[in-house]
């Protein structure tokens, strides 16, 4: 079992420029939205971070922009969990145009662990480490 989690996009009349297309920027409010969806359906929230003393900041984000998203389509996001030893998230991303199947754009992104002091956590906090284990992560089959 891979862990993953698809949610469709809402063009919002906003989130376009004067070309008509997406603005580059809402990808990432795309892929937000994505970990967010991700946490409420796995148990792996903000408010799961925040309810255990920590917060969990992007430290890293890669896209690749393949297509443009126009105002009207309802693109999907896919996110996908890619477990690790370190006390970090990583996540993988696909937005896939499901008119035709065809990838709009991929992404990768890395969440760290710090304290209420804003201090970095090298270990897995405990909460997290439960998490793992509930989830069997290292025993994902792709």
């Amino acid at each position: 079992m891979q862990l993953k989690f698809s949610k469709h996009i809402e063009v919002r009349f906003s989130e376009i420029d004067s070309m008509g297309v997406v603005w580059h920027g809402s990808y990432t409010l795309y892929f937000e939205d994505a970990r967010e969806a991700f946490g409420r359906k796995y148990g792996l929230g903000y408010d799961t971070f925040f309810d255990n003393g920590f917060a969990a900041p992007l430290v890293e984000l890669n896209m690749q922009y393949k297509k443009i998203i126009r105002y009207g389509m309802r693109p999907r996001v896919d996110i996908i969990y890619r477990p690790t030893e370190s006390a970090k998230i990583v996540f993988d991303y696909e937005i896939i145009d499901e008119t035709d199947g065809s990838l709009i754009a991929t992404a990768h992104s890395v969440q760290v662990f710090m304290d209420r002091d804003y201090q970095l956590v090298w270990e897995n906090p405990e909460f997290y480490q439960k998490w793992k284990e509930r989830w069997d992560v290292f025993n994902v089959n792709e």
